[in-house]
């Protein structure tokens, strides 16, 4: 293989873009040590400040989504798409990649348009089980389309298709003889049955009201639970959170040590981003997810019901979360058998190495291969 590879990886916005990004990058050092890799994510947004944290450069587009919520906010998206776009022009002269990878996001748009048209060869790593209306305008002139889902040639040229699956942190679901530990870490009882109840980094509204209106159930049925809340809504709920409560409920804003919450739980409810379905199939665990609505093309939905197909989790609407979630959970830790049937299934959807699947197609595409 040619050394010094020049690899250009756009798009961010969330934690389910950037990890992957991340974890694509770390798999194509250990394959090729001496390539050169840039990022390009979009200003202000989280990626500005974890992929630094990661070790690599980044470069922010001013750019920014579809405001569904407010239409005047939207009035500036064309002048920052065009800025953007030079801006990306700009990056591209200056790096000259010899492939650009685009992860979903804000900066993937711009920046793999503006490959396009330099006619650098690009690669799209779609995590999501209904492609997006941007990766769907630039599946025809990619070189490889990596997905994680079947039926994916709804969306892009079958033989521009590669099932990969998502890449996950390993560090995350790394969880064999853990157990110990996260019952001390998070000051549990080995007796007792564990929810662990994520809405991810920024938290959940549903998932967290849903919690809130059956603390007495939780409290019936003796169990515990974990509860990532999100940092914009631990202040609210930790005042709000009773002490008769508090020797069931671990409230907190973010998981810092998502591996040890995952070794100690026997039931895991979370939303259905792409990223997360990933590392949580990983695991062998029963799972309730409940698809964000507040996403584009309710990819989220989409998501779930591929697993549900498989019997591999259940489904829980958003709009029927707080009366049903709490519920359905205390019903299913219940039924050892349905709880050992969705592990196994869900278990058979994972793939471990996705990372470094992608990361060998980046690089024989860099080869020109």
């Amino acid at each position: 293989m040619k050394m010094n590879k020049r690899i250009i990886i756009s798009g961010g916005g969330t934690g389910g873009h950037i990890f992957p990004a991340i974890a694509i990058a770390n798999a194509i050092l250990r394959l090729a040590p001496d390539t050169e890799i840039l990022f390009v994510g979009a200003l202000g947004r989280m990626e500005m400040e974890k992929v630094p944290a990661a070790g690599y450069k980044i470069i922010g587009l001013d750019i920014q989504g579809l405001n569904r919520k407010s239409l005047l906010k939207n009035l500036v998206l064309p002048f920052k798409i065009i800025k953007s776009l030079k801006a990306a022009k700009t990056i591209l002269n200056s790096f000259k990649p010899d492939v650009a990878i685009g992860v979903g996001g804000y900066a993937s748009g711009p920046l793999l348009i503006a490959a396009r048209n330099k006619k650098i060869p690009y690669l799209i790593q779609e995590q999501n089980s209904y492609a997006g209306l941007t990766n769907k305008r630039l599946g025809k002139g990619a070189e490889r389309i990596c997905v994680a889902y079947e039926g994916m040639e709804a969306f892009f040229p079958k033989e521009k298709l590669f099932f990969t699956g998502n890449p996950i942190r390993k560090e995350s679901v790394t969880i064999e003889g853990k157990r110990e530990l996260g019952l001390s870490e998070f000051g549990l009882s080995p007796e007792k049955k564990t929810i662990l109840i994520t809405g991810g980094s920024l938290g959940a509204r549903t998932l967290n009201q849903s919690v809130m209106a059956r603390l007495d159930e939780i409290l019936a049925a003796d169990l515990q639970v974990i509860w990532q809340c999100g940092n914009y809504y631990f202040e609210k709920y930790n005042q709000e959170l009773e002490d008769t409560y508090r020797s069931h409920i671990v409230l907190k804003p973010f998981l810092q040590h998502m591996d040890l919450a995952y070794a100690v739980a026997d039931l895991i409810i979370s939303r259905a981003g792409a990223g997360t379905i990933a590392e949580l199939c990983v695991l062998s665990k029963p799972i309730i997810l409940v698809p964000s609505p507040n996403v584009a093309e309710d990819h989220q939905t989409s998501n779930a019901k591929a697993l549900v197909s498989k019997n591999a989790a259940v489904l829980i609407k958003d709009s029927e979360a707080e009366e049903a979630l709490i519920v359905t959970a205390i019903d299913l830790l219940k039924d050892a058998s349905k709880c050992a049937l969705l592990a196994k299934n869900s278990r058979e959807m994972a793939v471990i190495n996705a990372d470094e699947i992608i990361a060998e197609e980046v690089l024989k595409i860099a080869e020109g291969n």
